[in-house]
Parts: structure tokens; C-alpha cells; sequence
């Protein structure tokens, strides 16, 4: 079986994705899935960078990267068009 869970900071503007897992300190994970940022969830990256910013559930999340955290997550399908699902044509 091939893993397709790529880091957080992988995606592009507008792609999205579903959290497939977050490791790190019991602490900042819990924070995290205070925010609503957990296994399962399904985010959106509205701005790449450091920070970056996410769309999840109704609201937007700011996350600066940290070395002791790491987020992964399963990109969403490939459209027709050959755009990944959500990220819109220029």
C-alpha cells in the first residue's frame, strides 16, 4: 500500500485536503484539536507561507510552522481539468 499522506506545507493555495495525522507534543496537538484541527478534518489552504492560514469548518486558522509539530495530510482528488479539487484555473 502507498502512503499518500504529504506534510501540511506541501499544499498549494487553494488545494485541499483531509488531516490524516498530527504528531508532536500531547500539549500542541491538543491545542490544535481545540482549534477543530484533527485526524479527519478537512481543510483548505487559503495562504501558504510561515505563517500559514487554513479555511476549517467556517472559520480560518492561523498556524506558524514549528519543528517539534508535524502535520500530514492526504491531498484531495485531481478534477478533470488536472487541478487539484478546490484550486480554481488563473
Amino acid at each position: 500500500m502507498v502512503d499518500k499522506t504529504v506534510p501540511l506545507e506541501t499544499l498549494l493555495a487553494g488545494e485541499t485536503a483531509t488531516v490524516s495525522r498530527i504528531a508532536g507534543h500531547r500539549h500542541d496537538v491538543h491545542r490544535l484539536e481545540e482549534f477543530g484541527l484533527r485526524g479527519g478534518s478537512r481543510i483548505r489552504m487559503f495562504r501558504t507561507g510561515n505563517p500559514c492560514i487554513l479555511a476549517l469548518g467556517g472559520g480560518k486558522v492561523c498556524l506558524r510552522c514549528d519543528p517539534q509539530l508535524r502535520i500530514l495530510v492526504e491531498r484531495a482528488a485531481v478534477t478533470p481539468g488536472g487541478l487539484p479539487e478546490g484550486v480554481q484555473p488563473r
